[in-house]
């Protein structure tokens, strides 16, 4: 019985001598390795995915939307067409709403309203408002759904992200004309990098937009009424991050006038340098940073972090696995 006892005791105090030797720790579970290879597989697939899914899905017009930019100009002249007056170094606001919905049956189209009023502290001056549809990756107005796009192709104040032309028709919501918006430079608006894009509406007769006047207010001899229209003219300038393609900062230089139909006279209707509420700006700044951080990191590193860390989870997962493979 001792000599029993004595081997089992050797044999043990052997093995426990055996598991304390440096450099044979006891070896980590099968399954730990397994898990840590699944892991580096799971990253190395998000790396695929992120530029080859994700990044085309953010690099369009969002499926829905909802903007507004007021503009103001704090000394404006307009005519008041309520008592035929002119009004002198008064504020005159211009707000214009953006309203985008899906189309049904169409994701690639975005149904696109647009409302724009005009007014000032002693009352209204203008509205105008219409709908149309444009392509979600362009921004460009389509044919579709019944919009309205006869002389309006173009685009119509969105910038799909990555917009790179340096001129492309752009949409005067008044005239339905679409001169040319140009890339004018580039600029800085609250320390975000941006594309400055300027467009110039010639003086440019507005359809449907005949109506009676008095005479009088047209400087012409005898009473009664005469048959008058609106002319608009307009410099627009947009301020646009390139990389998310939003607009950040935007401004207009506004002449309209009342003109007789034959042209031979006329009366001034607005006179506006409108420039966007600051806080609007410096709003629109924000979302645009992040914005464009968001589509660089999808676009480039962070496919390649997690490309990378994938890769070393698969190698240290494989290499734990086989080392407890062999301890079994």
């Amino acid at each position: 019985m001792t000599l029993v006892d004595d081997g089992v005791e050797t044999r043990m105090t052997q093995e426990h001598t055996a598991a304390e030797r440096p450099g044979r720790g006891p070896a980590p579970p099968r399954g730990a390795g397994l898990l840590t290879a699944a892991l580096g597989a799971f990253c190395a697939t998000v790396a695929l995915l992120l530029p080859l899914v994700a990044a085309p899905r953010l690099a369009v017009l969002p499926a829905e939307l909802r903007q507004t930019w007021t503009l103001t100009d704090p000394a404006g002249t307009y005519l008041d067409t309520t008592h035929w007056r002119t009004r002198e170094d008064v504020e005159v606001v211009r707000s214009t709403d953006l309203v985008g919905a899906p189309v049904p049956g169409e994701p690639d189209l975005l149904a696109l309203a647009v409302t724009t009023d005009t007014g000032s502290p002693l009352g209204p001056i203008g509205h105008l408002e219409h709908r149309t549809v444009v392509d979600r990756a362009t921004g460009w107005t389509v044919d579709c759904c019944g919009a309205d796009t006869t002389g309006r192709s173009g685009r119509v104040g969105l910038w799909p992200p990555g917009a790179e032309e340096a001129e492309f028709p752009f949409r005067d919501p008044d005239t339905g004309a679409a001169p040319r918006m140009r890339l004018d430079g580039a600029d800085e608006v609250g320390g975000l990098a941006v594309h400055r894009y300027t467009q110039q509406v010639p003086p440019t007769r507005v359809p449907g937009s005949v109506r009676d006047v008095p005479a009088s207010v047209l400087d012409l001899d005898g009473g009664g009424t005469v048959r008058a229209e609106r002319w608009v003219e307009v410099t627009r300038t947009y301020w646009v991050e390139p990389t998310s393609g939003q607009v950040v900062d935007l401004a207009e230089q506004r002449r309209e006038t009342l003109r007789t139909v034959d042209g031979d006279h006329e009366r001034l209707l607005l006179d506006a340098d409108l420039a966007l509420e600051p806080g609007q700006a410096a709003g629109a700044v924000h979302r645009a940073g992040e914005r464009a951080r968001l589509l660089a990191a999808v676009r480039g590193w962070l496919p390649l972090l997690l490309g990378v860390l994938g890769a070393a989870l698969v190698a240290t997962g494989t290499v734990l696995a086989r080392r407890a493979a062999r301890t079994d």
